[in-house]
């Protein structure tokens, strides 16, 4: 396990990542930045700060260190990101994984071109990323998103009406984000790239 993101910690202590930004910029947590201006934080000084503010080691991070040596003794079993795409479309379908695989390594991706098909494939694949079409034939998109809400993973959605009201509806309705058609790959890149941060 390498070093941490401020993403990742706050996912691990359950805490909003701006509190994570302040912990560091205040001197609670020492972290360095990358090139591209990236914090990160490595384990042994994220366990030392859970030790002197008396806080709770989260079980990811217990089963991978040491904790009494702040050693690493365990490297996580499958680092591996996985991508629902659904559209009818299946040109899309090809466009969006070849993008994806061209910008991003450590990625599964699954296609699904059926909308009725698609709460099945979610179900068994269990994406941390579903990139869905709001309109498929025989589909209601938005009660869709409203079902997945509860589920650990992220949504982006697709549509061709960018309405001001439609893309409100669907921030509303459950998903992280949306792509308008036509997008570019860099919009694409940019969207997976907010909502499934590098290790």
């Amino acid at each position: 396990m390498g070093p941490l993101t401020t993403f990742q910690v706050s996912k691990l202590l359950h805490v909003d990542i701006t509190t994570v930004i302040d912990w560091i910029d205040s001197g609670k947590i020492p972290a360095y930045k990358t090139p591209g201006g990236h914090r990160r934080i490595e384990i042994k000084d994220l366990l030392e700060f859970l030790k002197k503010y008396r806080m709770p080691i989260p079980e990811e991070l217990s089963t991978a260190v040491d904790v009494q040596k702040n050693q690493i003794i365990k490297q996580p079993q499958n680092n591996i990101k996985k991508i629902l795409i659904v559209d009818d479309d299946k040109s899309i379908l090809k466009y969006i994984s070849i993008v994806i695989k061209k910008y991003f390594n450590n990625i599964e991706i699954e296609l699904e071109s059926e909308g009725f098909l698609a709460g099945k494939k979610i179900v068994e694949f269990k994406p941390d990323l579903l990139i869905l079409d709001i309109r498929l034939p025989g589909m209601d998109g938005f009660e869709v998103l409203k079902q997945l809400k509860k589920e650990k993973m992220k949504i982006i959605v697709i549509t061709a009406f960018p309405t001001k009201l439609i893309r409100e509806k669907i921030i509303t309705a459950g998903a992280d984000g949306y792509l308008i058609k036509p997008f570019t790959a860099e919009e694409l890149k940019q969207k997976v790239e907010n909502l499934l941060p590098e290790e």
